[in-house]
Protein backbone atom coordinates (compact mmCIF):
# COMPACT_ATOMS: atom_id res chain seq x y z
CA UNK A 1 0.00 0.00 0.00
CA UNK A 2 2.72 2.35 0.81
CA UNK A 3 4.25 2.00 -2.28
CA UNK A 4 1.21 2.33 -4.21
CA UNK A 5 0.26 5.91 -2.53
CA UNK A 6 4.18 6.74 -2.56
CA UNK A 7 3.64 6.02 -6.60
CA UNK A 8 0.60 8.19 -6.90
CA UNK A 9 2.35 11.07 -4.87
CA UNK A 10 5.53 11.50 -7.22
CA UNK A 11 3.03 11.21 -9.93
CA UNK A 12 1.28 14.26 -8.63
CA UNK A 13 4.33 15.91 -7.45
CA UNK A 14 5.81 15.32 -11.11
CA UNK A 15 2.73 17.09 -12.24
CA UNK A 16 3.35 19.82 -9.93
CA UNK A 17 1.24 19.34 -7.47
CA UNK A 18 2.69 21.19 -4.53
CA UNK A 19 0.06 19.52 -1.81
CA UNK A 20 1.64 16.21 -3.02
CA UNK A 21 5.34 17.72 -2.58
CA UNK A 22 4.19 18.42 0.75
CA UNK A 23 3.21 15.32 2.11
CA UNK A 24 6.30 13.23 0.43
CA UNK A 25 8.22 15.69 2.77
CA UNK A 26 6.22 15.18 5.37
CA UNK A 27 6.06 11.58 5.32
CA UNK A 28 10.24 11.37 5.44
CA UNK A 29 11.33 14.32 6.55
CA UNK A 30 11.71 12.98 10.58
CA UNK A 31 14.04 9.86 9.11
CA UNK A 32 15.92 12.00 6.54
CA UNK A 33 16.88 14.27 8.97
CA UNK A 34 18.12 11.75 12.21
CA UNK A 35 19.85 9.81 9.39
CA UNK A 36 21.79 13.17 8.26
CA UNK A 37 22.21 14.23 11.99
CA UNK A 38 23.40 10.46 12.81
CA UNK A 39 26.39 11.41 10.56
CA UNK A 40 26.96 14.63 10.91
CA UNK A 41 26.28 15.33 14.53
CA UNK A 42 25.52 18.83 13.90
CA UNK A 43 21.50 19.47 14.48
CA UNK A 44 21.80 22.64 12.60
CA UNK A 45 23.84 21.26 9.82
CA UNK A 46 21.45 17.97 9.85
CA UNK A 47 18.60 20.30 9.04
CA UNK A 48 20.33 21.70 6.28
CA UNK A 49 21.53 19.22 4.76
CA UNK A 50 18.16 17.07 5.12
CA UNK A 51 16.86 20.71 3.02
CA UNK A 52 19.40 19.80 0.72
CA UNK A 53 18.31 16.18 -0.15
CA UNK A 54 14.82 17.12 -0.25
CA UNK A 55 15.92 20.08 -2.42
CA UNK A 56 17.92 17.67 -4.89
CA UNK A 57 15.25 14.86 -4.77
CA UNK A 58 12.13 17.45 -6.16
CA UNK A 59 14.88 19.04 -8.62
CA UNK A 60 15.54 15.59 -9.74
CA UNK A 61 12.52 14.32 -9.97
CA UNK A 62 11.93 13.19 -13.54
CA UNK A 63 14.84 10.93 -13.22
CA UNK A 64 13.66 8.83 -10.60
CA UNK A 65 12.00 5.25 -11.49
CA UNK A 66 9.34 3.96 -9.69
CA UNK A 67 10.38 0.43 -9.40
CA UNK A 68 12.33 1.09 -5.75
CA UNK A 69 10.74 2.98 -2.95
CA UNK A 70 10.95 6.76 -2.23
CA UNK A 71 12.52 6.13 1.28
CA UNK A 72 15.39 4.22 -0.65
CA UNK A 73 15.79 6.88 -2.78
CA UNK A 74 16.09 9.47 -0.78
CA UNK A 75 18.49 7.69 1.61
CA UNK A 76 20.50 6.98 -1.48
CA UNK A 77 20.13 10.94 -2.07
CA UNK A 78 21.02 11.27 1.83
CA UNK A 79 24.53 9.00 1.88
CA UNK A 80 25.46 11.34 -1.11
CA UNK A 81 25.13 14.51 0.48
CA UNK A 82 26.41 13.13 3.43
CA UNK A 83 29.35 12.04 1.69
CA UNK A 84 29.68 15.57 -0.09
CA UNK A 85 29.74 17.48 3.08
CA UNK A 86 32.56 15.54 4.43
CA UNK A 87 34.80 16.23 0.99
CA UNK A 88 34.02 19.77 1.81
CA UNK A 89 34.59 20.05 6.25
CA UNK A 90 36.21 18.89 8.60
CA UNK A 91 34.38 16.70 10.58
CA UNK A 92 32.80 18.55 13.85
CA UNK A 93 33.35 16.86 17.07
CA UNK A 94 30.62 15.02 18.82
CA UNK A 95 31.01 17.37 21.88
CA UNK A 96 29.63 20.40 20.21
CA UNK A 97 26.43 18.92 20.69
CA UNK A 98 26.88 19.13 24.83
CA UNK A 99 27.66 23.11 24.13
CA UNK A 100 23.91 23.39 22.92
CA UNK A 101 20.92 25.27 24.39
CA UNK A 102 20.22 21.80 26.33
CA UNK A 103 20.79 22.37 29.70
CA UNK A 104 18.78 19.79 32.05
CA UNK A 105 20.23 17.49 33.42
CA UNK A 106 18.43 14.50 32.18
CA UNK A 107 18.84 15.62 28.80
CA UNK A 108 22.50 15.76 28.79
CA UNK A 109 23.10 12.38 30.27
CA UNK A 110 20.66 11.36 27.72
CA UNK A 111 22.67 13.04 25.57
CA UNK A 112 25.82 11.67 26.71
CA UNK A 113 24.71 8.10 26.44
CA UNK A 114 23.90 8.45 23.16
CA UNK A 115 26.77 10.31 22.06
CA UNK A 116 28.87 7.21 22.97
CA UNK A 117 26.59 5.13 21.39
CA UNK A 118 27.01 7.39 18.02
CA UNK A 119 30.89 7.68 18.69
CA UNK A 120 30.93 3.59 18.84
CA UNK A 121 29.39 3.78 15.77
CA UNK A 122 31.24 5.92 14.15
CA UNK A 123 34.47 3.88 14.46
CA UNK A 124 33.14 1.07 12.43
CA UNK A 125 34.35 0.66 9.27
CA UNK A 126 32.56 2.80 6.34
CA UNK A 127 30.41 -0.34 4.99
CA UNK A 128 29.44 -1.61 8.59
CA UNK A 129 28.97 1.44 9.71
CA UNK A 130 26.33 2.22 6.76
CA UNK A 131 24.49 -1.34 7.36
CA UNK A 132 24.38 -0.25 11.31
CA UNK A 133 23.19 2.95 11.13
CA UNK A 134 20.23 1.82 8.23
CA UNK A 135 19.55 -0.95 10.51
CA UNK A 136 19.94 0.05 14.10
CA UNK A 137 18.71 3.63 13.83
CA UNK A 138 16.81 4.20 10.91
CA UNK A 139 15.25 0.85 11.40
CA UNK A 140 14.93 -0.29 7.59
CA UNK A 141 14.36 -4.20 7.41
CA UNK A 142 17.54 -5.93 6.32
CA UNK A 143 15.74 -6.70 2.76
CA UNK A 144 15.71 -2.73 2.04
CA UNK A 145 18.87 -2.24 3.35
CA UNK A 146 20.04 -4.78 0.70
CA UNK A 147 18.28 -2.77 -2.25
CA UNK A 148 18.85 0.52 -1.06
CA UNK A 149 22.93 -0.47 -0.79
CA UNK A 150 22.85 -3.30 -4.04
CA UNK A 151 24.03 -5.96 -2.04
CA UNK A 152 22.80 -9.38 -1.28
CA UNK A 153 20.60 -9.62 1.93
CA UNK A 154 23.08 -12.32 3.05
CA UNK A 155 25.91 -9.44 3.09
CA UNK A 156 23.69 -7.00 5.24
CA UNK A 157 22.97 -10.19 7.46
CA UNK A 158 26.92 -10.22 7.74
CA UNK A 159 27.69 -6.63 7.99
CA UNK A 160 24.48 -6.32 10.87
CA UNK A 161 26.01 -9.42 12.80
CA UNK A 162 30.01 -7.67 12.78
CA UNK A 163 28.31 -4.28 14.14
CA UNK A 164 26.89 -5.79 17.04
CA UNK A 165 30.23 -7.58 17.81
CA UNK A 166 32.26 -4.38 17.10
CA UNK A 167 29.63 -2.55 18.78
CA UNK A 168 29.53 -4.61 21.86
CA UNK A 169 33.40 -4.92 22.23
CA UNK A 170 33.46 -0.70 21.81
CA UNK A 171 30.98 -0.05 24.59
CA UNK A 172 32.27 -2.87 27.00
CA UNK A 173 35.70 -0.70 26.66
CA UNK A 174 34.07 2.40 27.24
CA UNK A 175 32.23 0.84 30.16
CA UNK A 176 35.64 -0.59 32.00
CA UNK A 177 37.05 2.64 30.92
CA UNK A 178 34.60 4.66 33.07
CA UNK A 179 34.89 1.92 36.63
Amino acid sequence: MEYKTDSLLVHLARAGDEDACEKLVKKYYSSIYQYCLLHINDPYEAEDLTQEVFTRFFSNLYRYKEYGKVKNYLYTIAGNTVKNYYKKKKDIPSEELLKSEYSSKNHVEELGVRLTIEQAVRKLPEEIRETAVLYFFQELKQREIAELLHIKLSLVKYRIGRAKELLMKELEVKNYDEI
